[in-house]
């Protein structure tokens, strides 16, 4: 079964993906958790730091290595027998009690840092993030699942400027780039998120230029608690009926990722 605790109210997980603390993004990271720090308890995870090993292996069944069936099942199991590995395990505790979680990442190759995605891949198992079936035998996923009642705020810097990562850009809209994240990872396990924190130009910012963006994320993560987090259809609402594909009634024509945004729906 996926969790059934509540996260602990005012408590967050800064989730942090650079190698370099004398960085930007180190910058960022320190100064944000200090900022956070006046509102909340911070918990963090300096992947880097840490040496996390991103790489999912076999040894992650722990004594269920080398039994047949479908990994991702058989991690379910792992983690409800209490066989996953300590780094990972230690990794879902603070995942568990942070109600807040802040993903911060440079953009690389249009997407996050591989040690990142790793770490989704081994922490966010079935059985802790997603597995269950709700009241109806509908699987409690998208809008639903074992992390649900969490709001993320994603941070992310990018080398290029806004008008290239914009709508019409040449590469293309970051929301769109990060669905992956905001809806197949985050709202796929229950998880709602706020709005994008850009940082473009990251690359080229003079002093000023990164006091001025220290400057707006204290503001952003002062008031981050009366912010309210965007939503995205949830399956259980019956928009989804029949197929995991959107009713022909909705968004009528459209084929843009943003047809699975919830209309005017914040939470």
């Amino acid at each position: 079964m996926t969790i059934s605790h509540p996260p602990t109210p005012g408590t967050a997980l800064w989730l942090y993906a650079h190698p370099r603390p004398d960085s930007l993004n180190g910058r960022i990271f320190r100064e944000g958790v200090d900022t956070l720090a006046g509102q909340r308890n911070v918990l963090t995870s300096d992947l880097y730091a840490q040496g996390f090993d991103p790489v999912l292996r076999e040894s992650d069944l722990g004594q269920l290595s080398g039994t047949h069936g479908n990994f991702a099942e058989l991690l379910g199991d792992a983690y409800t027998q209490g066989q996953l590995a300590l780094d990972v395990r230690a990794e879902q505790r603070k995942v568990a009690e942070a109600e807040l979680l802040i993903i911060q990442f440079p953009l690389w190759w249009y997407g996050m840092p591989a040690i990142l995605k790793g770490w989704i891949d081994r922490v966010l198992t079935a059985g802790f993030a997603f597995g269950d079936l709700d009241e109806t035998g509908l699987p409690r996923r998208y809008g639903d699942g074992g992390l649900v009642g969490r709001k993320a705020l994603i941070i992310v810097t990018a080398g290029e400027d806004g008008r290239s990562l914009g709508s019409r850009g040449i590469s293309g809209d970051l929301d769109t780039l990060l669905f992956p994240l905001t809806h197949g990872v985050l709202w796929y396990s229950g998880v709602a998120s706020y709005d994008l924190h850009v940082i473009t130009d990251a690359d080229g910012l003079d002093d000023d230029a990164v006091a001025r963006e220290l400057r707006r994320l204290r503001r952003r993560l002062s008031g981050i608690a009366e912010e309210p987090a965007r939503l995205f259809r949830n399956l259980r609402d019956g928009e989804y009926r029949g197929t995991r594909a959107l009713r022909a009634d909705l968004a009528p024509g459209r084929t843009d990722l943003n047809v699975h945004l919830a209309d005017d729906r914040r939470l």
